[in-house]
C-alpha cells in the first residue's frame, strides 16, 4: 500500500470511530475523575427519578437494607445504603435515625450494626466508624488507628469489642482501639489478585495519591483529545464558510492549528499511557473479567500494592461462636477459623459454601457450629463440622458446579434480618425483601424511603461500568466495556500511527 492510500485509510479509521465513541469517551472520563476521589464527592448526590427504572427503590432492593438489630421488644433499627431507620412497631412503620451522619447517601452507608452487651450502639459504615450518643441520639464519629475507613464487621468475646475493616482486626482497650496482628493464612504466597493489580493500576492507587493524580491527567487528556478532536472535525467547514462570505478568519485558522498541534503532540508523547488506561479498564468488567478473576500476579514491588498486610483488602466478616469458642472469619478468598484468638494462623474450612469475588454479605450463626452464609452467590445453611451445605432458599444439597467463571445465583443475597417474632426476611438484590417464614411477606417500602438519592460516585460506576446503557443495548450491554474498548485502541493506534506517518512525510518534503 502506497504512503497516501496507507494515510487515507489511517485517517478514515481513527476520524469516525472516534465520532462514534465520543460522548462515551467524555463519559468515561469524567466519571473515572470523579471515582478516583470518591471522598471528595461524598457529599453529592442524585435524585432517583432522574435515572431509569433500573435505579429506583422497589421492595427493598439494590441492598437497600443489610439487617437490623432488635434494641428491645418490637424496636429495632433497620439499615443498610439507605442509612438507619428507626421502627418501634416490628417494622411496620418507620422514621429516619441519621442525625450526626454527614451530608451525602455515601456517609449513610450502613455494612454493620451492633448493640454491645453494655448497651452501647455502634454503625460501621463505608467511611468511617459510629457510635451512637444514646443521650442525644446523634451519631458521633469514632477515630481508629488505621488509615482506612471502611468498617465491615463487629465482634464481641465477653467484655471485648471489635471492629473489623477491609484490612484490619481492631479490638477497643481504654484509650481506643488497638491493632490486632492476624497471622497470614498457611496456603498464603504474597502474590495479590490479578484483578485488584489491574484495579490499582487503572485507577492509579497502586502509586498513592501521585498516581492518582497522574490518571486524573490522563482524564482529562482523554477530555482534551476528545473536545480538540470535535474541534478538528467541524472547525474547517464552519471556516470555509466564513471565508465565502467575506469575514477574516485568520485568528479562526491559527486557533485549528494549536488546537491541531497539540492533539497530535500530546497523544504521541502518552500514547503509551492511554493505551495502558484503556487495556486494564477492559480487563476489570466481563466477559473479559472472567479470564482473569482468579488469577494472582506477584505484588509490583515499590507500590501501594506491595502491602506487608496479607489480609489486605480481603476481610468481610467475623463473628464468634460461643459454643465452641472459636472466631469464624469470612474474606473474599475463604473461610478460616480460630480456636486461639489468632494466636496462631486462621485455618481454611475444608468444605465451604460457595460465596461471591465480591465477599460474604450475610454470616450468621444458627447454632453453635452451624452458619448461614450469604454473598450473591446465594444463601446457604453451613455445618462445617459435617461438611453439611444447604441450599437455604431451596432447601436442597448443595452441588458444586463447575463454571467458566465467577459462581452465580439467581438470587443475590444483599441482606437477612429476623424480626421480634423470630420471622426471617432475606433481602434479593434485585427482587428484594421475601419472607422465608410464611406467606405474609414484608412491609411495603415506604415512599420516603424509596425516595433515598444515590450518590454521585454510584452514579459514575454505572456509567464507567457500562451498566446505565442496558437502556440502549438491553442485555447485550454487558458487550459495551470490550467493543467500546476495542474502539478506543483503534483510534489510540491509528491516530498514533497517522501523526508518524505524516510527521515523516513532512520531514522528507523539508528535506
Amino acid at each position: 500500500m502506497s504512503r497516501n492510500k496507507t494515510i487515507k485509510f489511517l485517517k478514515k479509521y481513527h476520524k469516525w470511530p472516534s465520532i462514534v465513541l465520543t460522548v462515551f469517551l467524555i463519559l468515561f472520563s469524567f466519571s473515572g475523575i470523579v471515582m478516583n476521589h470518591r471522598s471528595i464527592f461524598s457529599t453529592f448526590d442524585v435524585n432517583r427519578k432522574f435515572l431509569g427504572k433500573g435505579y429506583q427503590y422497589n421492595n427493598w432492593n439494590k441492598a437497600a437494607v443489610k439487617s437490623a438489630i432488635q434494641i428491645q421488644g418490637d424496636a429495632a433499627l433497620i439499615y443498610g445504603n439507605i442509612g438507619v431507620w428507626k421502627t418501634k412497631d416490628n417494622f411496620k412503620s418507620f422514621t429516619a435515625f441519621n442525625k450526626g451522619f454527614p451530608k451525602g447517601i455515601d456517609h449513610r452507608k450502613i455494612e454493620k450494626m451492633i448493640q454491645t452487651n453494655s448497651g452501647d450502639v455502634y454503625a460501621g459504615t463505608l467511611l468511617g466508624l459510629y457510635q451512637l450518643n444514646c443521650q442525644s441520639k446523634i451519631w458521633e464519629s469514632v477515630e481508629l488507628p488505621v488509615h482506612e475507613k471502611r468498617v465491615v464487621d463487629f465482634m464481641e468475646i465477653n467484655d471485648d469489642f471489635y471492629v473489623l475493616t477491609r484490612s484490619h482486626l481492631l479490638k477497643k482497650n481504654s484509650t481506643g482501639f488497638e491493632q490486632i496482628n492476624l497471622l497470614s493464612k498457611a496456603d498464603y504466597d504474597g502474590k495479590m489478585s490479578l484483578f485488584k493489580t489491574l484495579w490499582e493500576l487503572h485507577s492509579g492507587e497502586a502509586f498513592g495519591w501521585l498516581g492518582k493524580l497522574f490518571v486524573d491527567f490522563i482524564g482529562f487528556l482523554f477530555l482534551f483529545l476528545c473536545f480538540s478532536g470535535l474541534v478538528y472535525f467541524f472547525f474547517p467547514a464552519w471556516i470555509k464558510k466564513r471565508k465565502k462570505k467575506g469575514n477574516i478568519v485568520k485568528r479562526k485558522v491559527n486557533f485549528l492549528k494549536f488546537n491541531l498541534k497539540w492533539h497530535n503532540h500530546l497523544g504521541n508523547w502518552l500514547f503509551v499511557f492511554l493505551l495502558l488506561t484503556t487495556l486494564t479498564g477492559m480487563f476489570l468488567r466481563p466477559p473479559l473479567l472472567i479470564a482473569i478473576i482468579s488469577n494472582k500476579v506477584a505484588k509490583i514491588p515499590m507500590t501501594h500494592l506491595d502491602n506487608p498486610n496479607p489480609w489486605y483488602d480481603q476481610l468481610r466478616r467475623i463473628l464468634y461462636d460461643e459454643e465452641l469458642k472459636r472466631v469464624v472469619l469470612a474474606t473474599n478468598e475463604g473461610i478460616y477459623y480460630s480456636d486461639d484468638l489468632f494466636q496462631s494462623a486462621p485455618k481454611a474450612y475444608p468444605v465451604q459454601p460457595p460465596f461471591s469475588v465480591m465477599g460474604v454479605n450475610v454470616l450468621e450463626k444458627v447454632a453453635g457450629g452451624q452458619y448461614l452464609l450469604g454473598s450473591f452467590s446465594g444463601l446457604f445453611y453451613w455445618v462445617p463440622e459435617r461438611n453439611v451445605v444447604i441450599n437455604y432458599i431451596t432447601t436442597r444439597p448443595y452441588i458444586p458446579v463447575k463454571t467458566m467463571g465467577p459462581p452465580l445465583s439467581d438470587h443475590p443475597i444483599a441482606g437477612y434480618l429476623k424480626d421480634a417474632t423470630g420471622k426471617e426476611i432475606v433481602f434479593d438484590y434485585n427482587l428484594g425483601a421475601g419472607n422465608l417464614s410464611d406467606s405474609s411477606g414484608f412491609t411495603i417500602m415506604p415512599q420516603q424511603i424509596k425516595n433515598s438519592p444515590m450518590s454521585l460516585w454510584n452514579l459514575c460506576l454505572e456509567i464507567h461500568t457500562g451498566r446505565i446503557y442496558q437502556y440502549i443495548f438491553g442485555k447485550f450491554y454487558i458487550l459495551f466495556i470490550p467493543l467500546a474498548g476495542l474502539g478506543i485502541l483503534l483510534v489510540l493506534i491509528t491516530g498514533y500511527l497517522l501523526y508518524r506517518k505524516q510527521r515523516k512525510k513532512s520531514v522528507k518534503i523539508s528535506s
